[in-house]
C-alpha cells in the first residue's frame, strides 16, 4: 500500500495545481449545490419492529396522514395584557383558524383555551404536507392574532429554520485555536495553512454532499454539525501528520517531489489506517437497530472519507506547489523547526526513556489515575431529552414552556395510544384514564372498518421524566378482552430505542474491536499489539463517560456548558440539576471515540515498530517511538480538544453532550493511553509485541503502513524474523 500511495503522492505532487482546482471546484460545486437546492433535515425516530412504530402504522393507515405526528403543527399562543377569551382576541383568533383552514394542505384546524386565560394552543392537522415544510405558512397564516399582540410560537421548533443547527461561530473558533496550536508547533504560518486548508476544503465539500442527501434521505439535524465537528479534527490532525513529516524528509535534503512521495507513502499509509478504523466503527452503527443512530453513523463517516481523501491528494498537491516555501512566514522570531513536531529531542523523548526505565510503576500509576476519572461513569443517567433543556429564548424552550404552564407537562409529550380489535372508543379511553400517571385522555376517534380506536393521553409528567416509561410499560399492558393496545409517540418510541440499542450495544462494540482488531493486524502482522491496541482504546472511553457523568448526571457543570434547567421554583434544580442523556448517545460516542482513539495508536505503532525493525531493541524503540511522535500527538490531541470544546457553545443539547464527551475523552487518550499507559505495556511485553506465527504471517496480505523500506536501511534479518515478517 505504501508503494501505491507514493505513486499517488508523487503524481498530485508533479500536478499540483490542476489537483488543487479539482478540489476547490468539488467543494464549492457541493456546498453550492447544497445551498442553492436547500438542506433538508428530519428527525425520524422510527425503530422498525418497535410497539411505537406499530401504533404510527396503524394511526396514519387506519385514521389519515394527518393523525401521524409528522402531519400535525401546534400553534401557541399568549397574551400577557388581556386574557384571549376576550371578544377582540377571540375574533383575532377564529380569523386565524379561517385563514389556516383555507390553505390547500390543512384538513382541520381548531382552537383550544388551556386552564390559563393568558394561553391557548392552534391544533392544524396536514394532508400531504410534512409539518416541517410548512409550519411556516401556517404561522404566517395567524397574522390576525399577531397584529393584536398575541404571541404566536410554533411547537416543537418544527419551522425549517428551527430544525436545522446553523453553523458559524463555533467553526470559526474551533479552527482560530487550531491555527494557532499549529502556529506553535511548526513555527511558521505557511505551514500552519497547510492542514488548515485541507480541513476547510474537506468539510465543505462533506456538508455539501450531506445537505444534498438531504433530499433523499431523512438527515437528521444534528447529522451536519455532527460531520463537521469530526471532520475539522480529523480533517487538520491527518494533514498535520503528513505537513510534519514531509519538513523533516525536506530538512534532511531531499527534493520535493521526492519528499512528498516518501511522505504520502509512510505518514499517508497511517493516516488511511487511522481513517480505516473511523469508518469501521461508525459503519457497525449500522447494527444499532437504530435509523436514527444508522443515519448519524454513516453521515459522519462522510466526512472522515472526505478527510482521508484529502490528505492524501490536497495535502501532497499543497505541499508539491509550496516547496521549501513551506517554512516561509516564521512567527514571532522563532526557528522554523526541522523535523515540525516529530525532532527526536526534548521532553518527550526524555519522558518517553524514564517511562521506559520504571514500566510497572507507570502501569499502575496509570490504571489508578484511568479508574478514578472513570468511576462516574456508573451514575450515568439515561432517557429522553426534552425541549425543556433547549436554549433560552430559542422557539422551541419558549414553547415547551408556554405548553407546560397552559397545558400540563405530559403535554409536551402526548402518548398516542391505538387500539387494534375494538370499535369501542369508550371502553378503551376509560381504561386508559385509570392507569396511574395518565392526566387526561381525549375523547377518541373509531375506525369500524379497521376495527380500531385511537385517543391521545397525557401523562401527568414532562417526556425528559422517567417515569413516563412506567406509564408506557402500562398502558401497553392493559388487560381489555379482544384487544391489543398500541402506545406512540415520541417519548414511546424513544423508551423503544433505548430497549433496542441495550440490545445491540454487545453486537456493535464487539464487531468494532473485532474488525479494529483485525485492521491492525493487518497493518503491523503482530496479533498481540493488535488486540491490545483495540482492547486498550475501550480505556479512554471511561473516562469520557465518567466526565459525562460529573457534568451532566451529577450536574456539576452544566450551567457552565450553556445548559439552562427547566423551571421548578427550587434553587437547588436552578444551579445544580441532572441532564438526562439519549440512550443512543453512548454507543455513538463509543464509536466515534473508538476510531479517533486508534489514530493515535496507529501513529505511535507505526513510529515504535520502524524504531524496532532498524536495531531490534524492545524497550529502546518504544522510547524512541513515543520520543518522535509525542509532540505531534499532543499538537493534533489539543487541536481535537479545542475543536470540540468549541462546539459546547452551540444550543443543541445533544451537540454539548458530544463536545465534553469527545474532547475529555481526547485529551486523556493523548496524554495518560499514549504517553503513559501503552508504553508500559509494550515494555512489559518485550519481543512478544511482534510475534507473529509462522502459519498467519503466510496468510496476511503484505499491507505495508509505515513505509520504512523507503526511508530506512533494511532491518538485519535476525529482525525481522523475531518480528514475524519475514515476507516484508
Amino acid at each position: 500500500m505504501s508503494g501505491l500511495l507514493g505513486r499517488l503522492g508523487g503524481w498530485c505532487a508533479g500536478h499540483g495545481r490542476a489537483v488543487l482546482a479539482l478540489w476547490v471546484i468539488v467543494a464549492v460545486g457541493l456546498m453550492g449545490g447544497s445551498l442553492a437546492l436547500g438542506s433538508p433535515v428530519s428527525n425520524d425516530v422510527s425503530i422498525p419492529g418497535s410497539d411505537a412504530q406499530r401504533a404510527h402504522d396503524l394511526m396514519r393507515d387506519g385514521f389519515g396522514p394527518g393523525f401521524d405526528a409528522g402531519g400535525t403543527v401546534q400553534i401557541l399562543l399568549y397574551s400577557a395584557d388581556k386574557p384571549l377569551t376576550s371578544p377582540l382576541r377571540r375574533g383575532a383568533i377564529d380569523e386565524s383558524v379561517a385563514n389556516i383552514r383555507r390553505l390547500p394542505y390543512v384538513e382541520e384546524a381548531e382552537a383550544g383555551p388551556s386552564a390559563s386565560t393568558e394561553i391557548g394552543v392552534i391544533t392544524v392537522r396536514l394532508s400531504g404536507a410534512k409539518a416541517s415544510e410548512v409550519s411556516g405558512e401556517i404561522v404566517a397564516a395567524a397574522a390576525p392574532a399577531r397584529e393584536l399582540g398575541i404571541e404566536i410560537v410554533p411547537a416543537g421548533s418544527s419551522s425549517p429554520a428551527d430544525k436545522e443547527i446553523k453553523t458559524g461561530p463555533s467553526e470559526i473558533v474551533g479552527v482560530l485555536c487550531a491555527l494557532l496550536v499549529l502556529v506553535l508547533a511548526f513555527g511558521t504560518l505557511v505551514a500552519a495553512l497547510v492542514p488548515i486548508l485541507s480541513a476547510l476544503v474537506s468539510v465543505a465539500a462533506g456538508l455539501g454532499l450531506i445537505g444534498l442527501l438531504g433530499h433523499v434521505a431523512d438527515v437528521p439535524k444534528q447529522a451536519g454539525i455532527m460531520a463537521t465537528m469530526i471532520g475539522l479534527g480529523v480533517g487538520i490532525d491527518y494533514a498535520l501528520f503528513l505537513t510534519s513529516r514531509y519538513r523533516k524528509l525536506l530538512a534532511d535534503g531531499l527534493p520535493v517531489h521526492e519528499a512528498v512521495r516518501r511522505t504520502t507513502a509512510s505518514s499517508g499509509g497511517a493516516v488511511v489506517f487511522a481513517g480505516g478504523t473511523v469508518i469501521i466503527a461508525l459503519s457497525a452503527l449500522m447494527l444499532g437497530g437504530f435509523p436514527l443512530l444508522q443515519t448519524l453513523g454513516w453521515i459522519t463517516g462522510l466526512s472522515v472519507v472526505f478527510a482521508v481523501l484529502t490528505s492524501v491528494t490536497f495535502v501532497p498537491a499543497l505541499l508539491g506547489v509550496l516547496g521549501p516555501r513551506i517554512n516561509s512566514l516564521r512567527v514571532l522570531g522563532r526557528r522554523a523547526a526541522a523535523g515540525g513536531s516529530e525532532g527526536s529531542g526534548g521532553g518527550w523523548s526524555r519522558l518517553a526513556f524514564w517511562v521506559a526505565r520504571r514500566p510497572w510503576q507507570v502501569l499502575l500509576g496509570s490504571v489508578l489515575a484511568l479508574g478514578l476519572l472513570s468511576a462516574p461513569a456508573l451514575a450515568l443517567k439515561l432517557g429522553p431529552l426534552d425541549n425543556g433543556y433547549s436554549d433560552q429564548g430559542t422557539p422551541a424552550r419558549r414553547a415547551y414552556e408556554l405548553m407546560q404552564t397552559g397545558f400540563g407537562p405530559g403535554a409536551n409529550g402526548p402518548l398516542i395510544v391505538v387500539a387494534e380489535g375494538t370499535g369501542n372508543v369508550a371502553k378503551v379511553r376509560a381504561a386508559v384514564e385509570d392507569v396511574p400517571g395518565i392526566a387526561r385522555v381525549t375523547p377518541g376517534k373509531a375506525n369500524t372498518e379497521r376495527d380500531a380506536v385511537l385517543l391521545q393521553a397525557i401523562p401527568d409528567y414532562a417526556p425528559s421524566d422517567p417515569r413516563v416509561q412506567d406509564v408506557v410499560r402500562d398502558v401497553r399492558a392493559l388487560a381489555l378482552p379482544g384487544v391489543d393496545v398500541h402506545v406512540g409517540g415520541e417519548a414511546a418510541a424513544l423508551a423503544d430505542a433505548g430497549t433496542r440499542i441495550s440490545e445491540r450495544t454487545p453486537l456493535v462494540i464487539g464487531v468494532v474491536v473485532l474488525l479494529s482488531a483485525l485492521l491492525l493486524l493487518f497493518a503491523f502482522r503482530a496479533p498481540v499489539v493488535a488486540f491490545k491496541a483495540a482492547l486498550m482504546n475501550l480505556v479512554s472511553l471511561g473516562a469520557a463517560f465518567g466526565a459525562l457523568a460529573l457534568v451532566f448526571s451529577f450536574g456539576l457543570g452544566s450551567r457552565l456548558v450553556g445548559l439552562d434547567p427547566p423551571h421548578s421554583g427550587s434553587m437547588l434544580v436552578e444551579y445544580f440539576f441532572a441532564v438526562p442523556i439519549d440512550s443512543y448517545v453512548p454507543l455513538m460516542l463509543f464509536a466515534v471515540l473508538f476510531g479517533l482513539s486508534m489514530d493515535y495508536e496507529v501513529f505511535l505503532l507505526t513510529a515504535v515498530r520502524q524504531a524496532y525493525l532498524r536495531h531490534g531493541d524492545n524497550r529502546r524503540a518504544v522510547a524512541e517511538g513515543l520520543g518522535s511522535t509525542g509532540r505531534v500527538i499532543t499538537s493534533a490531541a489539543l487541536i481535537m480538544v479545542a475543536v470540540f470544546v468549541a462546539f459546547i457553545a452551540y444550543p443543541d443539547p445533544l451537540v454539548k453532550v458530544f463536545g465534553v464527551g469527545l474532547a475529555v475523552a481526547i485529551a486523556v487518550d493523548a496524554t495518560i493511553i499514549r504517553g503513559f499507559l501503552v508504553p508500559a505495556t509494550m515494555v512489559l511485553l518485550g519481543r512478544a509485541n511482534w510475534w507473529c506465527p509462522r502459519w498467519l504471517d503466510r496468510l496476511l496480505p503484505n499491507l505495508s503502513v509505515e513505509g520504512h523500506e523507503e526511508d530506512d536501511a533494511p532491518a538485519p534479518p535476525r529482525v525481522l524474523e523475531e518480528a514475524g515478517a519475514g515476507r516484508r
